[in-house]
């Protein structure tokens, strides 16, 4: 997997991994997350795709700025993205926080989409406590620093059945979060807590939409899980995984994008060879 650094317009400095050829599949990662969240389900991806993973803003390899990061932030981070690899149109896919910059950039720049994903994620804003929860969290980020958090959240994304068997899914997941910087996880915090709610967004939007949602999600409730139905959108849940179905049950996760981009681009006359 090729790892590239690209300074965008706006001066932030990305790492970004690529790989394949063809369609090109954005991969927007969650909180405290990075690239490297997407190594199980990339070869599988990147065999009939061209595969774009890269670090967020302060998260990962990629640069750390201060203050709020907004989901429009992190939109305008992937659309500079696909301008400097020359790409005009991609199917976006989100994961949690991922997905809520993915629908800042559907909102945006819908034109700029083959298709969009919401992969454990949803179009709800915070409750009230939810954004109690994200001040509590930007606050003991800044007066400890990430591993107490990172070490309280990580076996929360997984399903209660797989912490065991996946010793080591779960210990990946944590070292990537151990590396995130205080700005980002402080910043997304923020950011994620002032996100307004997107319903509308799926609504109104033309292009194919997948919503993924882990059966045993402890993060994405079963009532937040598929805000809205219609013929362009379509519902995947995966048995067997939580919050995290790239590391719990990537086969299935990979497959579920695969016939997804399949479908959009018979319906679209392209027959692309995913």
């Amino acid at each position: 997997m090729a790892r590239n650094r690209l300074t965008l317009n706006n001066g932030l400095e990305v790492s970004c991994m690529e790989e394949g050829q063809g369609v090109p599949l954005l991969l927007l990662h969650g909180y405290c997350g990075s690239g490297g969240y997407w190594t199980d389900v990339l070869p599988l991806l990147s065999a009939h795709a061209r595969v774009i993973a890269p670090d967020a803003r302060g998260h990962g390899e990629t640069a750390a700025t201060e203050g709020t990061y907004a989901m429009e932030l992190l939109a305008e981070d992937a659309l500079q993205l696909l301008d400097a690899l020359n790409i005009r149109q991609a199917f976006v896919l989100g994961h949690s926080m991922g997905g809520y910059a993915a629908l800042a950039l559907a909102e945006r720049a819908p034109d700029r989409l083959l298709g969009l994903g919401l992969l454990h994620s949803t179009t709800y804003p915070d409750d009230d406590n939810g954004k109690a929860n994200r001040d509590k969290v930007a606050e003991r980020i800044a007066s400890e620093g990430m591993r107490g958090h990172i070490a309280d959240l990580v076996p929360k994304l997984f399903s209660p059945d797989n912490l065991e068997p996946m010793k080591a899914q779960v210990d990946r997941a944590l070292a990537i979060g151990f590396d995130t910087s205080a700005a980002g996880g402080i910043g997304a915090a923020l950011g994620m807590k002032a996100r307004p709610d997107r319903r509308g967004v799926l609504e109104s939007l033309e292009a194919p939409i997948l919503l993924l949602a882990g059966e045993s999600d402890r993060v994405i409730g079963p009532d937040k899980r598929f805000p809205v139905a219609g013929p362009n959108i379509t519902h995947r849940l995966l048995e067997g995984a939580g919050h995290m179905g790239m590391m719990e049950r990537p086969d299935a996760f990979a497959e579920a994008i695969l016939d997804f981009v399949r479908q959009a681009e018979e319906r679209e006359g392209g027959g692309a060879d995913v």
